[in-house]
Order: structure tokens, then C-alpha cells, then sequence
């Protein structure tokens, strides 16, 4: 894949993805605030957060940062205090989408787990606290990413550009924030799924063994309705966070080959393994950010029916939504 390759797939592939992201979150959001899906109002909680951390990701590293920036190259948005903040805002929205989905799949955990933690971790409110912990933390969490790029240009007395200041990852404190960033986006949220998703199979199968030896013959027969609404949720949940794992992947490999603070040096070489592998792992990762709307819409009929009813009549439930 030569240098004129990439750069056509990027004009493509990303406005593209912007025009079915953006739409596909909005929609997701607004059938989910409507509560008419047949979920709990702990787990709408959950999805409603990973569509709002999903929306921001379209919004700011596909439009912004990936569009705008790139075929605007004298817009406002290169402007390196400007740009600081863009790309310390593409940092945070895919931590929230990340640990947003971590938040939903350990709150699964418990609740198939931990039938007596249940009752008291699993609510609304608890979720709502849980995704305003992790929004706070995230926040101050990445302040060191304002610190870290300097000024790549001056153009008459006007600050252009950023690049990463190699003072930043030469310093103790830099180096520690780099190794943490590394960690969170890495290692640990995968070990977390990972786990939570082996605790979670262990519980079911033993449950579902439980089940079928007190229900005897009569089980081989008809269907038990605790084991089917079991299989949904399981369905639902391995569904969100396996597609996450297999699109985070290539861009975790290609993050721990290249390394955090090389990534840019890449980008005058449009030939370089490197640079190509980081561009199809940025790319597969932003697609996490959009496909949450299709897995609804093939695993949940309810979703499906308002999905239906929302394409025949978008501005009755748009005003509606309004309204309330």
C-alpha cells in the first residue's frame, strides 16, 4: 500500500464513517432515552453512556481531528493552543468509550455473579454515579496531554501545529504518565473484559447445569424461560465487548510497536510498515465507536421495533423526546 493509497482511503474511509457514526449514535441515544426497549433502567443507563462516549468520538477524532483538521490545514484548529486541546479531547473520548464499556460489563458481571450484590449495584442511580466517577476521573486524569506537544512552526507570531515535546517523555513525571496512559488503554482494559467475561461464562454454565439436573427430563423438552433471558443478556454482553476487543487490537499492537511519542514521526514516510499499521488500527478502533447501534439492532428485538418506528415517523419521536 503506497503513499497515494492512504491517502485516498483516509478522504474516503472517514467521511464515511462521520456520516454513519454521527446518525447511528443519535438514533441509538434517542430510542434508548425513550426506555421502550425492554432493558432494565440499569443496564439503558450503561448503553445510553457508550453511545454518548461514542457520539463524542465521532464528533471530535473523526470530524474534528480527522477531517477538519486534515483538509483545513489553515483553519483555526492548527493553531497549537487549539490544538493542544483537540487532541487532549481525542484522548478522553476514547477513554469513555472504553471504560464506559468496562463499566457495563463488570455491572453484568455482578449481576450474574453476585445475585445478593445485585439488588444494590445494579440500579440506575449506582450507574449513574459509576459513569460520572470515571467522566471526572478521565478528565483530570489526561491534563498532562495539554503539557506534552509544543509548537511545531511560528508563522508570523502565530504559534502552528503540535509535535511531542521530548522533554515531556524524557521527564520522570512525563514517563510515568506515558507508562499509565499505556496501561489504561491497553493491558488493563483488556485483562478487565477478559476476566469479567470468564467470571461471567463460569457463573452461567454452572448456573444453566444447576437448572436443567432440578428441572430433569422435563428440561430437554421445553424451553426454561430463565435460561433463554440468561442467554440474551450473555448474547448482549459478549457482543459489545468482543467487538471491542477484536477492533481495539491491531491498534494496540501497532501502539506497542511504534510506541506512544514516535506514532507522529511516521507520518512523513507513508510507506513505513509502522505508519501503516497505526493508520488501520486507528481506523478499526473509531469503527468500535459505531457498531454498538448494529449489535442492538441484531440482538435486541424491542430495539429493533423502535428502530422501525423511528424511520417511519423520526420527527413525532424527535419531538417527543423534545418535549420531555
Amino acid at each position: 500500500m503506497g503513499k497515494a493509497a492512504i491517502l485516498r482511503t483516509r478522504e474516503i474511509y472517514y467521511p464515511v464513517l462521520a456520516s454513519f457514526g454521527v446518525p447511528a449514535n443519535l438514533v441509538t441515544i434517542a430510542i434508548l432515552s425513550r426506555g421502550y426497549c425492554g432493558l432494565s433502567k440499569c443496564i439503558s443507563v450503561y448503553m445510553l453512556g457508550m453511545a454518548l462516549a461514542d457520539l463524542l468520538v465521532m464528533i471530535v477524532n473523526v470530524l474534528v481531528y480527522y477531517i477538519f483538521t486534515y483538509h483545513f490545514p489553515l483553519s483555526f484548529l492548527l493553531h497549537t493552543p487549539v490544538c493542544r486541546f483537540v487532541l487532549y479531547l481525542t484522548v478522553i473520548t476514547l477513554d469513555l468509550s472504553i471504560w464506559f464499556t468496562i463499566s457495563f460489563t463488570f455491572d453484568r458481571c455482578v449481576a450474574i455473579c453476585s445475585p445478593g450484590l445485585k439488588t444494590r449495584y445494579c440500579t440506575k442511580r449506582t450507574a449513574a454515579i459509576v459513569l460520572t466517577t470515571f467522566t471526572c476521573a478521565i478528565v483530570f486524569k489526561n491534563v498532562p496531554i495539554l503539557f506534552m506537544y509544543e509548537t511545531m512552526q511560528i508563522i508570523g507570531n502565530v504559534q502552528w501545529g503540535c509535535k511531542t515535546d521530548p522533554r515531556f517523555a524524557a521527564s520522570p513525571f512525563g514517563s510515568t504518565f506515558l507508562l499509565c496512559h499505556v496501561l489504561s488503554v491497553g493491558p488493563v482494559p483488556f485483562t478487565l473484559i477478559f476476566l469479567l467475561n470468564s467470571l461471567t461464562v463460569r457463573r452461567i454454565l454452572a448456573a444453566s447445569r444447576a437448572r436443567m439436573k432440578l428441572r430433569g427430563n422435563k428440561g430437554a423438552h421445553e424451553q426454561d424461560p430463565e435460561v433463554v433471558t440468561r442467554r440474551k443478556s450473555i448474547i448482549l454482553l459478549f457482543a459489545i465487548s468482543g467487538s471491542f476487543v477484536l477492533l481495539w487490537i491491531t491498534f494496540i499492537v501497532s501502539f506497542y510497536t511504534t510506541g506512544l511519542t514516535n506514532s507522529n514521526s511516521y507520518r512523513g514516510d507513508r510507506v513505513n510498515p509502522a505508519y501503516i499499521a497505526t493508520e488501520v488500527g486507528a481506523m478499526l478502533k473509531l469503527v468500535s465507536s459505531c457498531s454498538n447501534t448494529c449489535i442492538y439492532a441484531a440482538t435486541q428485538s424491542k430495539f429493533r421495533a423502535q428502530l422501525k418506528e423511528m424511520a417511519k415517523s423520526p420527527w413525532g419521536i424527535m419531538l417527543k423526546l423534545v418535549g420531555r
